[in-house]
């Protein structure tokens, strides 16, 4: 899933009620978590194998040191360096990289560390070099590339040092060369090490879960205010300001069909609605006329709030009898909708009336589609209003 798609499944509340919370234990609520959670899966595998490629050359140049301070176990060090560990590695990148998740990075990340620590070890463990002692303390250098390199989740990161950590003093302990005190010393450094690599990738997974949440956020106030923007508060509709960018996009940008049909709807006598109802009633009666247009549009066209009670619908690739059925449609609805209009005589309900105009918009503007349907308009109401006027010289599809 794209990262836009899981954003989307986000809203702005979900995001400050965490942020208000916390994530004591490193752990969002579902939805935040799994936008997370691809995120994190995203960054991790597209460094995975830069990761590896580093990791495994580091790790082989090791094999230098090998034939220095153990060099009667070097054929054992050979195999498991570059027999068993290379190529595992380079498998388990490829894996993650072709079935990319969070739980598959995780693993992978356990898998290489521990595979890395302890071949080496089981490898020598049994040498009597004099340099024993100092060619166990290169292992350090798993734990700091699992908390610095890797940096897979908390949980995972404190799963892996400690599995490091047994794995690491477990060999060790049974190294007969090792006299205690050494491998007292041993034990405290190496959980020294650990605890702190631990505490600091608590903290450092906390500052990155905040950062994630203070994008989202930042992202959704950025989205409300863009909408905000380009909406209605009213009606619910687009508003005046949108219609340059629907414009660009339909003239500048173009469409697979260039035919534009353009509605301009009016309320009937809305002005004395407000009169007689008031001004409340009137806003409810804007904000039902737009459902109803809304409803019936679909995905039709673009419906816009043009004014007080005059609302202006853009239908791209629409003939004349199309764009004509829905502008009836849309009459039709609403004055089925049945509201109360006491001012007028004999009282009735509310209708509205459209006019219409088409054309092709390599030939014709926005504007002035507008200009003739606004003239049609005019004709509807002159005609006793609650009907369809069509400007002149609408234009069929073009094929």
């Amino acid at each position: 899933m794209a990262k836009g798609a899981v954003v989307a499944e986000v809203n702005l509340n979900q995001v400050e009620h965490q942020i208000a919370r916390g994530f004591r234990w490193m752990r969002f609520q579902r939805d935040i978590e799994s936008a997370y959670l691809e995120e994190y899966t995203r960054v991790r595998v597209r460094r995975a194998p830069i990761w590896a490629i580093i990791g495994t050359i580091i790790y082989n140049l090791v094999f230098f040191g090998d034939a220095t301070m153990v060099p009667e176990r070097l054929d054992r060090l050979m195999v498991v360096r570059f027999g068993v560990f290379t190529p595992f590695a380079l498998l388990a990148t490829l894996a993650v990289w072709k079935w990319p998740s969070a739980r598959n990075y995780d693993l992978l990340s356990l898998s290489v560390v521990l595979l890395g620590g302890s071949l080496p070890m089981l490898a020598v463990m049994d040498s009597a070099s004099p340099y024993l002692f100092n060619y166990q303390s290169g292992n350090i250098a798993t734990f700091l590339f699992l908390a610095i390199g890797l940096r897979p989740r908390f949980w995972v990161m404190v799963t892996g040092l400690a599995s490091l950590l047994a794995v690491h003093l477990g060999i060790c302990s049974s190294i007969d060369s090792f006299d205690p005190v050494a491998f007292e010393g041993m034990v405290t450094g190496y959980v020294t090490i650990s605890i702190f690599l631990a505490i600091g990738a608590y903290f450092q997974e906390q500052a990155d879960r905040m950062n994630f949440l203070n994008r989202i956020r930042a992202s959704l106030l950025q989205d409300r205010l863009q909408q905000q923007s380009e909406r209605d508060e009213l009606s619910g509709l687009r508003n005046r300001h949108s219609l340059r960018q629907v414009e660009k996009n339909l003239w500048e940008a173009g469409a697979a069909d260039p035919v534009i049909q353009v509605l301009i709807l009016d309320i009937d006598h809305f002005k004395l609605f407000n009169d007689v109802h008031g001004h409340l009633a009137g806003d409810d009666c804007i904000r039902r006329i737009s459902t109803a247009i809304s409803d019936t549009l679909g995905d039709r066209g673009i419906a816009f709030r043009y004014g007080g009670e005059e609302f202006l619908i853009i239908l791209p690739g629409s003939d004349s009898e199309q764009a004509l059925e829905t502008a009836q449609s849309i009459r039709t609805v609403i004055e089925r909708t049945a509201m109360p209009h006491r001012g007028l005589r004999p009282a009735g309900v509310v209708t509205a009336s459209l006019g219409m105009a088409g054309g092709n918009r390599y030939e014709v503007s926005l504007q002035q589609l507008i200009s003739r349907a606004d003239l049609a308009l005019y004709e509807a109401k002159r005609q006793g209003r609650n009907r369809v006027s069509v400007g002149s010289a609408p234009l069929k599809r073009i094929v």
